[in-house]
């Protein structure tokens, strides 16, 4: 949602999250309180606001070792955001309310990988339960833009680069090593790390870190294995189908597998020697979004959804 402020004698469009960055700062004192509430980093909300007034060609906040205070611009934008936003919240809730449940548009975006597993198969049930939700998926393995491609949600896993996004923790994965049985039928069985060098891995191009298995000695000292991909692509699914197709070893999120594991198309290797590395997946949003009804059902759904995948 955008709206339209004056500054002095311009306007400009600005989203609603620009806005309820800004009013938290404010309200908060500091850049580190804001960043405590919405779980990023200072750095990273200093940077939003910096980004906010090179936007608007105005400073909104005088600097000092001791505290923040506005200046005439950002008594300005003030002013008109703490409105603005007081709108948009008694919209939202009295369009809800008409019906008692939530209702709009949410924009998400994930990888392949996880809208196939497991969020393909769960949708409807999604859908059944917030009839007046419409759900638009933008599936791609690139990073998206969240605030300037205006999505809601971007489902993401592991480590999180500094930004203004807001995060939530919505559960975590491990990696497996496996193959299919046809495989292991004709290649044999690894039984130490040593053995993966005599067999045809794959990997995840692009990412030299997952081409480096960590495995676990006799002693227990762990240490990388350099993995020699004989096959490498950039698809996470594509690896998952070569590996129930029997063409070699790969080590891939459980989530991406786990219905291969559980039918018995792909079986667990070097299970006394592997490290299996928990990595988080995460829910982001832009300041502001998390807090409406339509996309905090989706959030809490997708929760429900992949704890422990």
């Amino acid at each position: 949602m955008f709206a339209r402020v004056t500054c002095g004698t311009r306007m400009y469009r600005l989203s609603s999250d620009d806005i309820a960055l800004f009013t938290l700062v404010v309200e908060r004192g500091s850049f580190a309180a804001a960043a405590m509430e919405t779980g990023q980093t200072a750095s990273a909300v200093s940077r939003a606001i910096s980004r906010l007034e090179d936007k608007l060609g105005v400073r909104l906040l005088e600097r000092t070792t001791r505290r923040l205070a506005l200046t005439a611009e950002g008594e300005q934008l003030l002013a008109h955001g703490e409105g603005i936003l007081a709108a948009i919240e008694a919209a939202e809730s009295d369009v809800t309310a008409t019906s008692g449940r939530p209702r709009g548009r949410v924009r998400v975006s994930m990888g392949s990988a996880l809208a196939r597993h497991p969020f393909a198969a769960a949708l409807g049930d999604f859908a059944g339960r917030y009839p007046d939700i419409r759900l638009e998926l933008i599936i791609t393995d690139r990073r998206v833009d969240l605030i300037g491609e205006q999505i809601d949600v971007a489902i993401r896993t592991g480590p999180l680069a500094d930004s203004s996004l807001i995060a939530r923790r919505i559960g975590e994965s491990r990696r497996v090593v496996c193959a299919s049985p046809d495989y292991l039928a004709r290649r044999g069985v690894p039984e130490t790390p040593e053995d993966l060098c005599r067999h045809t891995c794959m990997t995840i191009a692009g990412h030299a870190y997952l081409s480096e298995w960590p495995m676990r000695d006799a002693a227990g000292t762990v240490r990388s294995v350099t993995v020699r991909s004989a096959m490498s692509t950039d698809s996470a699914l594509m690896l998952r189908d070569m590996a129930v197709a029997g063409v070699g070893i790969v080590r891939l999120a459980k989530f991406v597998i786990s219905d291969a594991l559980a039918d018995g198309r792909l079986v667990p290797l070097l299970i006394d020697h592997h490290v299996d590395e928990p990595f988080p997946i995460w829910a982001l949003t832009p300041p502001g979004r998390r807090s409406t009804p339509r996309v905090r059902a989706f959030i809490d759904f997708a929760a429900e959804l992949v704890v422990g995948r």
